[in-house]
């Protein structure tokens, strides 16, 4: 699990994103970067990083699912995401 604080630092990251993102978009446009750079750097979208909704664990996410390979095994083998069952042949 990762800590409270870390997954709190993404959130506020993930806002700035969205605040600034039309604002990033219009100044990329006209190539005005020295504005570009008076913005926050935590604003670019470069640094956000994906993470399990469950337990905030950045490693071995897995897109499609929002979660990490952990919590995806956990929860396919309870039977909990549909579709999914464990492969046998």
């Amino acid at each position: 699990m990762a800590r409270e604080s870390v997954k709190a630092r993404e959130r506020k990251r993930q806002a700035l994103v969205a605040k600034f993102a039309e604002k990033r978009a219009t100044l990329k446009a006209e190539g005005n970067y020295a504005a570009l750079d008076q913005l926050p750097k935590n604003a670019s979208p470069v640094r956000l990083h994906n993470r399990c909704q469950l337990s905030g664990r950045p490693r071995g996410y897995m897109r499609h699912f929002g979660m990490c390979r952990n919590m995806f095994r956990d929860l396919a083998l309870a039977g909990k995401i549909p579709g999914v069952r464990k492969a046998s042949w």
